[in-house]
């Protein structure tokens, strides 16, 4: 390019002369990124826009179904414990104990003494069917949204709970029960299928039992901020 004064030839984008010293006019080039570097700070320095309310309403919405999605995890898994049949072991033992006293001491015949074993021994494995089936038929599991509840060999059901219909939780103990710390949970719901549900022999009851209702006092309180969010 030439400059205007003196007509010197010039390099391309030079601001000027070096023959005369005048200035050259822009290039368009240079207009507009001058041009676009102003428009950039005029953005950075005007604060932002308010949203509508619209907006703000899609926003909330879209927080809640962000913390709706949390990932659901598992808090508890157990069943029937052991434990909650030691009151009937010890009942067994003390039968067993009682009867053949009663054999050495009055009666040695020896049909009675067939008869007797064949009670223990029937008495013995009743109770040890009914701690299989309860051990193998009945399964629980608690998440920060659920509770399900699985009984049946055969034919399994399966059945869940959510830990916001819940709306009381209550366990009781015998006195053997609470030795050995297990008992049964009485749980009651708005739940149609299973308005109300029994937990037998469950170890750590007071633990789980606490466990469940403060799952479920959270639930509520985060659903609770969501709606009052919208």
């Amino acid at each position: 390019m030439q400059c205007i004064a003196c007509g010197a030839e010039v390099m391309s984008g030079a601001a000027y002369c070096y023959q005369c010293g005048a200035r050259l006019p822009k290039q368009p080039e240079e207009d507009q990124q001058e041009q676009q570097s102003v428009n950039a700070e005029r953005r950075q320095a005007q604060p932002p826009a308010r949203p509508t309310a619209a907006e703000s309403f899609r926003q909330s919405v879209a927080a809640r179904q962000t913390d709706s999605e949390e990932a659901e995890k598992q808090l508890w898994i157990g069943g029937y414990s052991p434990r909650a049949m030691i009151g009937v072991w010890l009942a067994d033992g003390a039968l067993t104990i009682a009867l053949l006293l009663i054999w050495i001491i009055w009666v040695r015949q020896s049909w009675l003494w067939l008869a007797m074993a064949l009670f223990v021994l029937l008495l013995w494995g009743y109770h040890l069917l009914l701690l299989a089936v309860r051990r193998l038929g009945v399964r629980y599991e608690l998440t920060t949204q659920r509770l399900i509840h699985e009984h049946g060999i055969v034919r399994r059901v399966t059945d869940r709970i959510e830990v916001i219909d819940i709306d009381d939780v209550t366990f009781v103990q015998g006195i053997v029960e609470r030795v050995f710390g297990v008992g049964t949970i009485r749980i009651v719901s708005s739940d149609r299928s299973t308005p109300e549900l029994l937990m037998p022999g469950i170890a750590s009851v007071k633990q789980v039992a606490d466990l469940i209702d403060d799952v479920r006092r959270k639930e509520r309180h985060r659903r609770g901020l969501h709606i009052e969010a919208i």
